[in-house]
């Protein structure tokens, strides 16, 4: 049966793109993703007449393209220098359950991946330097009214430090 085939297809593939992510494989699976969606596409203006079919075509195609979604996410950050492939595997829930992150948990997540650049990451936990780059925000704002602040690492004495300023 070919909807069970496709199934089959885009469990492979998820399999692939993690393992692209993950630095495992050197190429992003393209060719295996367009096959998919060309096989989900021949369904889409076929009537179904079987309500199970329709209900197995239907669910896949939802999964497909959030997947695909998800996929196209990373893909950005990875060209955005956000994602280091084989460094951070992403979570392995279902796209659909993710929830969109804030400007502020990339630049935590930027500022996690600057410190650990320098070889000498510990002790600076998810949560400390998010509570970290907060605080710092309210003082600099009180002291300098709305402007908005930049964080940066670096290195002095031979230990990382986050450093703060005002934009201008």
């Amino acid at each position: 049966m070919e909807l069970v085939s496709i199934e089959k297809e885009l469990k492979d593939l998820q399999i692939l793109y993690e393992r692209y992510f993950a630095g495992v494989e050197k190429r992003e699976p393209i060719k295996q993703r367009e096959k998919l969606a060309r096989s989900l596409r021949h369904f889409a203006n076929r009537r179904i007449v079987q309500t199970d079919l329709r209900f197995l075509y239907q669910n896949l195609a939802t999964r497909f393209h959030s997947y695909a979604g998800y996929w196209d996410r990373i893909l950005r950050l990875m060209d955005e220098g956000r994602f280091v492939r084989g460094g951070t595997i992403p979570p392995k829930t279902a796209p659909e359950s993710q929830t969109l992150r804030s400007p502020a948990d990339d630049e935590v997540e930027n500022l996690l991946q600057q410190l650990r650049a320098t070889g000498n990451s510990e002790g600076f936990e998810r949560e400390k330097v998010a509570r970290f780059l907060s605080e710092q925000r309210e003082k600099i704002r009180a002291t300098f009214g709305q402007k908005e602040v930049e964080f940066r690492v670096v290195v002095e004495n031979g230990k990382p430090r986050i450093k703060v300023r005002a934009k201008k």
